[in-house]
């Protein structure tokens, strides 16, 4: 009968972290194998190596190559393949012969370890068993005693080998972060937290739980220092700020826009910004869609307070706050940008740093549902006429339409505003065909989404809310019937002479 393989974890450096079934398997092995550079030192097997007994076989397999400079005529990676073919059939052959296999994996055998490798060109042929081992994130977070995450926090793993554009973009979208398989990638690593705003809360953990064990933060290391067997780590922010205590920092204010309402469409700069305030202000039904962190004040406010909500922002951060407004769809497309950078000319606040995180709009959200009604020039007009009179509304209206512009409106009606979306029609048909397509989307990115598509001389008013975006089509646009059913509308690229 053949032998069985075993894919053992014998954990992160301390013999004492071994799992009971690990150390009896390791004993009971008739072969041992486990990877090793070409110096021949293995790292699993060091820490196992109290479990060896006489008369054991053991299997160094020793990589060819270690860094990507090679003659191989595959380069690295023909090379690296090649490696583990001829490792696993070394291994058959000891299964072959009725023997039972273990291969040492540090950590775990399936986070990011070598032992992957041999399981899939193996695991189809012979009984396999995969006995977890305790990670080195696990082990990093435990020597740095800080908890990883809680609550509803997000843990990301990632490998450094990322550019670090992708890299700053991933941190900036989670809460708790490891980024593996430094040494030299060390540089980019520490340029992504950096881009992401995160440097300043990123350690540096080498080599845990063993004698050569260093934690520091990331940001003082040398690079030159740093070996390959370390890692990045971004512990949970709600338990760095219990442990560590407030942070000391000037305050700002950062306007975000949240997207049209689908959480997916929340991008990772806004995410981190959210993250990262002391404060949350806005209009309910807007804070409502944010996960706040326990460390986190929240300050909601009627929608038709913007000014009074940009004044308190900006005064909270002059005394040293941290503070995030959130806006629906992008905070510059009549939402708060404009109302917080307008109050921020007040003389009292002329210190206080302002940044604006952009958003999907809502415009954009409804015209992703049917095709691309965007496609060529447009325009983006509100009806409501709160903070402008109709004259104005009804001049640029005009206009829109004798230039043959897609208009997306917002603000098409309310409760107490009914008749300006029957003037606005009434307009635009003295400047379009009645047939031109309108895009009626009604909480796209919400639970009750629904779009529609129509023509402008059938478009009900009557049907129309405050939570609706209409787009009406130029001479151009096209409502075009798919083979599935579908109707899709798009404003071709092209315009005639």
């Amino acid at each position: 009968m053949a032998g069985r393989l075993y894919g053992v974890g014998v954990g992160p450096g301390d013999p004492e972290l071994i799992t009971v079934k690990a150390a009896r398997l390791i004993a009971e092995a008739d072969v041992v194998a486990y990877h090793a550079a070409r110096h021949g030192r293995s790292n699993a097997r060091a820490i196992a190596a109290g479990l060896l007994r006489e008369g054991q076989i053991e299997e160094p397999l020793i990589y060819p190559v270690t860094t990507e400079d090679t003659d191989h005529p595959g380069g690295y990676q023909g090379a690296i393949d090649e490696f583990y073919t001829e490792a696993a059939a070394r291994l058959a052959a000891h299964l072959d012969e009725g023997r039972t296999v273990v291969v040492l994996a540090e950590g775990d055998p399936f986070f990011y370890g070598s032992y992957m490798h041999m399981h899939k060109r193996l695991a189809h042929r012979y009984e396999t068993e995969v006995v977890p081992g305790v990670t080195s994130v696990s082990a990093a977070s435990a020597v740095l005693g800080r908890p990883l995450m809680e609550r509803d926090e997000t843990l990301t793993v990632l490998p450094g080998t990322l550019p670090p554009a992708e890299l700053a973009a991933r941190l900036s979208g989670t809460e708790s972060a490891a980024v593996m398989k430094l040494g030299r990638t060390f540089d980019g690593v520490r340029e992504a937290l950096e881009r992401a705003g995160r440097l300043d809360d990123a350690w540096y953990v080498e080599r845990a739980t063993t004698d050569r064990e260093r934690v520091a933060p990331l940001a003082g290391v040398d690079p030159g220092t740093v070996p390959y067997f370390s890692l990045a780590l971004l512990p949970s922010p709600a338990a760095t700020a219990f442990v560590d205590g407030p942070k000391q920092h000037s305050g700002a204010v950062t306007v975000v826009g949240l997207g049209p309402g689908d959480p997916r469409w929340l991008t990772p700069e806004a995410r981190a910004a959210l993250a990262d305030a002391d404060d949350l202000i806005g209009y309910l039904p807007y804070l409502e869609r944010v996960a706040a962190g326990p460390h986190q004040r929240l300050h909601p406010s009627d929608n038709r307070v913007e000014a009074e909500r940009a004044a308190f922002a900006l005064d909270l951060a002059k005394r040293g706050r941290r503070v995030t407004v959130v806006s629906s769809g992008d905070p510059g497309v009549f939402a708060m940008a404009a109302a917080v950078l307008e109050v921020s000319e007040d003389p009292q606040w002329k210190d206080v740093p302002v940044r604006i995180v952009p958003g999907l709009t809502a415009a954009q959200a409804v015209a992703s549902r049917v095709g691309a009604p965007l496609g060529h020039d447009f325009c983006v007009v509100s009806l409501s006429d709160r903070l402008k009179p109709w004259s104005v509304i009804e001049g640029r209206l005009a206009g829109a339409a004798a230039a043959d512009l897609v208009i997306a409106i917002y603000n098409p009606a309310s409760k107490t505003r009914r008749e300006q979306l029957v003037r606005a029609r009434e307009l635009l048909l003295e400047h379009r065909d009645a047939g031109t397509p309108v895009v009626v989307g009604r909480d796209v990115g919400g639970p009750a989404e629904s779009v529609r598509v129509t023509t402008l001389g059938e478009l009900d008013p009557a049907t129309i809310d405050m939570r609706c975006l209409l787009i009406v089509g130029s001479s151009q646009t096209r409502a075009v019937s798919r083979g599935d059913g579908e109707t899709v509308v798009y404003t071709p690229r092209h315009y005639p002479v």
